[in-house]
């Protein structure tokens, strides 16, 4: 073999390693977008396995997702979330979904979950839990006390699947475990329910007068027809061995109609 075609031969050999490590060396970036790019496809996938969410689309950048689109009702936004969440690598999530369901005023939707929520519980302690609900703008906020986390959580769930809700705001604040409040919280419904002049109340799977306790302090919250039976609660309340305190929010339906 001649000089000079030996010598083409020997850069060619030379070159071949280099081609092959400029041809496997990926940058952090190149990888940090491959992982987005697969990210995204496991997105996608999980998101059309439900009907309801294939309005939705993702996109990643770093591992943070960034969620858009129509879903009808709230909870499939906090679905779409949680689907999200199943897919490994995530490094957070934007949830700039929108719910787009039928047209509804905050008038509807309040009047709607107050009558959801009046008999949400029932055969579980409804008479312990006093819940308060606004709405602007499709944003709902609920405030009141619960006896314990399911009691929120069950109230919740009915907010997050109302129709024309577009945010939930939880303000609930749950009791503190206390088997001695849970044994004043069984004494007072029959010290109040038990008594002649209110038994018209107990007959109402809605439970007009609701009783919260927190650590000996009790709170009568609710509707009754008449002062007399307003003063009758508060009065049985206070007749209950172990009660520190009695506040009596308890309300005045002719008064409330004026």
């Amino acid at each position: 073999m001649n000089r000079k075609l030996y010598s083409l031969v020997l850069l060619a050999g030379m070159a071949l390693p280099a081609l092959a490590i400029a041809q496997t060396t990926t940058t952090p970036g190149m990888r940090q977008a491959q992982q987005d790019s697969k990210i995204t496809r496991q997105i996608a996938e999980q998101l059309d396995k439900k009907s309801n969410l294939r309005g939705v689309t993702a996109s990643v950048d770093q591992g943070v997702v960034t969620l858009s689109g129509n879903v009808p009702l709230y909870i499939d936004k906090v679905n779409a979330e949680k689907r999200v969440h199943k897919v490994k690598g995530i490094d957070g999530v934007r949830n700039h979904i929108t719910v787009a369901g039928a047209a509804t005023t905050d008038k509807e939707v309040q009047e709607n979950l107050g009558n959801k929520l009046r008999y949400d519980r029932i055969g579980y302690g409804i008479v312990f839990n006093s819940l308060a609900v606004s709405v602007n703008d499709g944003v709902v906020t609920v405030s009141g006390n619960v006896r314990d986390y399911p009691d929120r959580d069950s109230a919740l769930a009915i907010v997050a699947t109302t129709a024309g809700v577009k945010d939930v705001v939880d303000e609930i604040a749950v009791a503190p475990v206390s088997r001695f409040d849970d044994g004043l919280r069984i004494r007072l419904a029959r010290a109040i329910y038990g008594n002649s002049a209110l038994q018209k109340y107990a007959i109402d799977p809605q439970a007009p007068i609701r009783i919260i306790v927190d650590n000996g302090n009790v709170e009568l919250t609710g509707v009754v027809l008449n002062d007399m039976d307003r003063q009758i609660a508060y009065m049985q309340a206070n007749s209950v061995p172990g009660v520190f305190n009695v506040t009596n929010h308890l309300a005045v339906a002719s008064a409330i109609a004026e």
